[in-house]
């Protein structure tokens, strides 16, 4: 396990390491040259040149992603009408009308 955490962390390192060189690189003309005598000519190609014009393609990951199948049946639910009150239609703290007839 340390192993594969070593060689993670110094890949990781190492690319960390090129980007920031190829910066500096793209930055001074100069420091480009000196690796490149042609660095100045307009038909120049090389990483340094194409990471500063920003030609540089970065990879583009996919996920696809997919709905879970459901086997499961369903079946709709069957409406049922119920009597309702006409209490619950009266707004709250009010109560049916009291009739004349029935006792207090």
């Amino acid at each position: 396990k340390s192993f594969a955490r070593w060689t993670k962390l110094s890949l990781g390192s190492l690319l960390v390491g090129v980007v920031l060189l190829l910066n500096a690189l793209a930055i001074a003309p100069k420091l480009h040259e000196f690796f490149h005598a042609d660095a100045g000519q307009t038909a120049h190609q090389c990483a340094i040149t194409l990471f500063a014009h920003g030609q540089v393609d970065s990879t583009v990951v996919e996920i696809s992603t997919s709905k879970p199948v459901i086997f499961v049946a369903t079946t709709p639910q069957p409406v049922i009408s119920v009597f309702a009150p006409a209490i619950e239609n009266l707004p709250a703290g009010r109560a049916p009308p009291v009739s004349v007839s029935s006792p207090v």
